[in-house]
C-alpha cells in the first residue's frame, strides 16, 4: 500500500509539474500595421516684400508682420508700391499636424547693381513657429511669415533692388 501511495503521489507531482509548465507560457499570432501618407508639400503663394522706402540719413528698420502690417523705426520713410508678408500653402494628410521652423539667423538681401547688402532678421509666422503648431484642416493650411529688414543709411544702402533667399522648414510631427 505504501508503494501504491508513493506511486500515486509521484504521478500527481509529475502531472502538476507538467500542467504548470504548459500554463506558464502562451503563444499568440499578432497583427502589425503601417500606413504611408502623402508627402507634405509647400508652395510659396506670396513673396516676402518690404516694399519701397528711403533710408534717409540714418536708416533703421522696416517691421513686416505675418498679417502684412508694415511699420518703421529710425529715419526710414515708406514709399508707395506693394508690400506683403510671405505666404505658403501647405498640403498633406487630412487633419495632420506639422511643425514650422523659421530661419535661425539672418537672410542677406544684396543690391543687384552694386552688391551692397541688408539683413532680414526677427522672423515671425502665423501660426507661430514650433512643434505641432499647424493643422492641415481638410488637408491644407496657409502659413504667413513676416520679418524685420535692417536698413543702413544712403551710403550703406543706395538706390536699387535688393534680393535674397531664406529657408523655412515645414515637417510632419
Amino acid at each position: 500500500m505504501k508503494i501504491l501511495i508513493r506511486l500515486i503521489f509521484s504521478l500527481l507531482i509529475f502531472w502538476v509539474a507538467t500542467v504548470s509548465k504548459s500554463k506558464a507560457q502562451a503563444s499568440v499570432q499578432a497583427t502589425a500595421n503601417a500606413e504611408v501618407i502623402e508627402a507634405l508639400t509647400t508652395t510659396e503663394t506670396a513673396q516676402l516684400n518690404f516694399g519701397r522706402f528711403s533710408p534717409e540719413t540714418q536708416g533703421g528698420k522696416i517691421i513686416l508682420t505675418p498679417d502684412g502690417v508694415r511699420t518703421v523705426q529710425g529715419t526710414v520713410v515708406l514709399g508707395g508700391g506693394t508690400h506683403n508678408s510671405a505666404s505658403f500653402y501647405i498640403t498633406g494628410q487630412y487633419e495632420a499636424t506639422f511643425s514650422i521652423t523659421l530661419p535661425s539667423g539672418p537672410a542677406v538681401l544684396t543690391n543687384t547693381q552694386n552688391n551692397k547688402t541688408m539683413e532680414v532678421t526677427d522672423w515671425s509666422s502665423y501660426p507661430a513657429p514650433g512643434i505641432g503648431v499647424g493643422k492641415l484642416v481638410g488637408g491644407a493650411m496657409t502659413v504667413r511669415v513676416g520679418a524685420v529688414l535692417n536698413v543702413g543709411d544712403f551710403n550703406a544702402n543706395p538706390v536699387g533692388l535688393y534680393a535674397g533667399i531664406y529657408a523655412i522648414t515645414f515637417a510632419y510631427n
